[in-house]
This record gives structure tokens, C-alpha cells and sequence, in this order.
């Protein structure tokens, strides 16, 4: 296998783990971690606030470290890290000890893509870096697609669930070590700071912050969605978590659809592709059929948009794509935190359908946000 298949092939798979294990997989385990733990609703919202903090942290600092000891170390410290953190989740005793556990596996996102867009620029012919990084960006839909079976049959068994996610994890720390390469850059960036954020990048900011939030509509209320709608308990929700991590992975053919037709084009669909989703889900009348296929669409808009955002921030800084793809995600990270409080006071003082309704329009206007046609990848 050559050097950059390889190269996608861990990266694939160290995503799957940090996002489909230890970020989103705590989700689908919680009614039955529950039920073996006393979890109260403050509580879950504290680790889910907690979680959005060492997100934050975890990726700022994992590209200053990427600028300064490589790619490799950042990455093994991703895995290492997801593995800790998901054996702590296995092991926990006390609502506390989970919490912290949960909190140290989601850092992990923060930490893992950041190296990888490094390493690709560093390792990965310019021919082949755009669908390098899209394939390894689609590793988010492959370890949702996952972890939904994962939960659905061994819901009981979630302790033995995390150390089998720990023990992956720990074997792709090995992986990461033998074929990432230490991607320094060429020039010290000790003295680079915050770059400037000049109009691409206020661009880029501004459409992730509107697609983030959009996507809480699904992210955060797609099982409330679902519930509501079709009176679908926690298998239901596993099957439309399922369906959206599958579909996810064809999020991979960004790289090749924006050398094809243009970032701004693709873009502009794959907002058009989630808000039709968000309207599939959670629109009063929709039915079984329709919310899975809604499931399909938003998986693959999803991933496609968090595809494009990467390689967004890369193109507008080609000489610090770890700073680039730390933009992007970050801004992705705010507008998901704003958005999901948005959602739940639109079903509180409306109704879901106005919440569904003013969410799919949500990102529409994401579209307007346009990258230079100078610096589309």
C-alpha cells in the first residue's frame, strides 16, 4: 500500500474511533448507563457543556502543537487520549468519575483532525491531498454507523462496549506511531500567532458557525424528532443514528465532486441536501420511511459540509493547514453550541414544526457565504 493510502486508511479509522466511540457513542449508551447509574438531567447537561469546553481547548491546542512538535505526536496523543478516556468510562464507579471520563474521550475530536490535515499536506502528493482529507473526514460516518449496532445490541453491556472502543483506539496508537509522519513544518511558527482573517477566512467562519447550528436540529433533537413524530423509543433512534453514519461515508467524495464542480456549487448543495433532511425528520406528517431517508440525506450533507469546511480552511492557509482546520471546526463547534438552546426555546415557545421550518432555513443561509474562487481547493 502506498504511503498516502496508508496515510488515509489511519486517519479513516483513527476519526471513526475519536468521533463514532468517544464522542458520540455516550448518546446512544446513556438510557442504559442510566439505568446501572443515577444521572440526573443536570447532570447529563453539565457533561454535555463540559464536553463542548474541552473540545474547544482540545483543538486550539492541537494546532499550536501541531506547528510546533508534528503531526505524529499530536495524533498518538488523540488516540491515547480516546483510549483513557473510554477505559475510564468502562470502569466508572461514581457519576463523577463518568463524567470526567466522557469529557477526556470527546477531547479527542479536538485533538485528532488538526495533525491529519498536517500530515496529509506533508506526506500526500497536492494531486491527492483534497480527496485524502475528505476520506479521512467520512471516518466520522463509518464510527457512527457503528456504534449504533454496537448499542443496539450490547446496550446492557456497555461497560464491555468502552473496552473494546479502548482497546481499538490503543491498537491505532500503534498504527498512528508507524505511519504518520512527524509533518514539522518547513519555516518555525513560533512567531505566527492568530493568522489574519482576512475575507476567506471571515467567510469560512461565518458559513461553519450557520451550518453548526443548523445541524443541532438533528444532532441534539433528532431522537426528540423522532420521538414525537413516530412515537420511536430508543431503537428507533438507533436505526435513524445508524442510517446517518452509513450515508455519512459518502461524505468521502467531497474532494472529488469540488475538483469537479467548484467548492461553491457543492456547498450550496449540500446545505439545500441537510435542510431537506431536517425538514424529512422533524415535520409534523412525516412518516417511518421518510425520517430514514432524511437520516441518509443529513449523514451525507453532513459529512460532505464538514469535508468542504476542511478543505476550506486549508486553501485559505496553505502553509498552516492544522490553524486552518482548526478555524473551520471551531466555528463548526460554536454554531452548534448556539444553535442547539436556539432549537430547544423555538419548540418551547412555538412548536417543533416552527423550529424544524426556521432550522432548514438556518441553512440555506449558510450558502451565502461564498470562498474565493482564487482559493477554492
Amino acid at each position: 500500500m502506498s504511503p498516502s493510502r496508508s496515510l488515509g486508511a489511519t486517519g479513516f479509522a483513527l476519526i471513526a474511533v475519536c468521533y463514532g466511540f468517544a464522542r458520540f457513542a455516550f448518546g446512544l449508551f446513556l438510557p442504559r448507563i442510566g439505568a446501572d447509574m443515577p444521572l440526573s438531567s443536570t447532570l447529563v447537561g453539565l457533561i454535555s457543556g463540559g464536553a463542548f469546553l474541552t473540545y474547544c481547548v482540545a483543538v486550539i491546542l492541537s494546532a499550536w502543537l501541531t506547528e510546533r512538535v508534528g503531526a505524529r505526536y499530536v495524533a498518538l496523543g488523540a488516540a491515547l487520549i480516546a483510549a483513557v478516556g473510554m477505559a475510564g468510562i468502562a470502569l466508572a464507579t461514581s457519576p463523577a468519575w463518568l463524567a470526567g471520563a466522557v469529557m477526556l474521550a470527546g477531547s479527542s475530536t479536538g485533538l485528532v483532525s488538526p495533525p491529519l490535515a498536517a500530515a496529509v499536506a506533508a506526506a500526500v502528493p497536492p494531486d491527492r491531498q483534497n480527496a485524502t482529507n475528505t476520506l479521512i473526514n467520512a471516518g466520522t460516518g463509518a464510527g457512527v454507523a457503528l456504534s449504533g449496532p454496537v448499542a443496539l445490541l450490547l446496550g446492557e453491556l456497555w461497560r464491555y462496549a468502552f473496552a473494546g472502543f479502548a482497546l481499538a483506539a490503543l491498537g491505532l496508537a500503534f498504527a498512528v506511531a508507524l505511519i504518520l509522519p512527524r509533518a514539522l513544518p518547513a519555516t518555525t511558527t513560533t512567531s505566527q500567532g492568530m493568522p489574519a482573517l482576512d475575507g476567506a477566512l471571515r467567510r469560512l467562519i461565518l458559513a461553519a458557525c450557520l451550518a453548526g447550528a443548523a445541524s443541532t436540529a438533528i444532532w441534539s433533537f433528532g431522537g426528540q424528532l423522532v420521538a414525537l413524530r413516530l412515537n420511536w423509543g430508543s431503537t428507533g433512534a438507533g436505526l435513524l443514528w445508524t442510517a446517518i453514519g452509513a450515508a455519512g461515508i459518502a461524505g468521502a467524495g467531497a474532494g472529488h465532486l469540488i475538483a469537479r464542480f467548484g467548492i461553491n456549487p457543492v456547498h450550496r448543495a449540500a446545505l439545500a441536501a441537510m435542510a431537506a433532511s431536517i425538514l424529512l425528520i422533524g415535520i409534523d406528517g412525516t412518516s417511518a420511511a421518510l425520517t430514514l431517508a432524511g437520516g441518509l440525506l443529513f449523514g451525507a450533507a453532513y459529512i460532505m459540509l464538514t469535508g468542504i469546511y476542511l478543505l476550506w480552511g486549508v486553501s485559505a492557509l496553505p502553509d498552516r493547514p492544522a490553524t486552518g482546520v482548526t478555524l473551520a471546526f471551531l466555528a463548526l463547534a460554536i454554531g452548534q453550541t448556539a444553535g442547539a438552546p436556539g432549537f430547544g426555546w423555538l419548540m418551547d415557545r412555538l412548536t417543533a414544526t416552527a423550529a424544524v421550518i426556521a432550522f432548514a432555513c438556518l441553512a440555506l443561509t449558510a450558502g451565502l457565504a461564498r470562498a474565493e474562487a482564487s482559493r477554492a481547493p
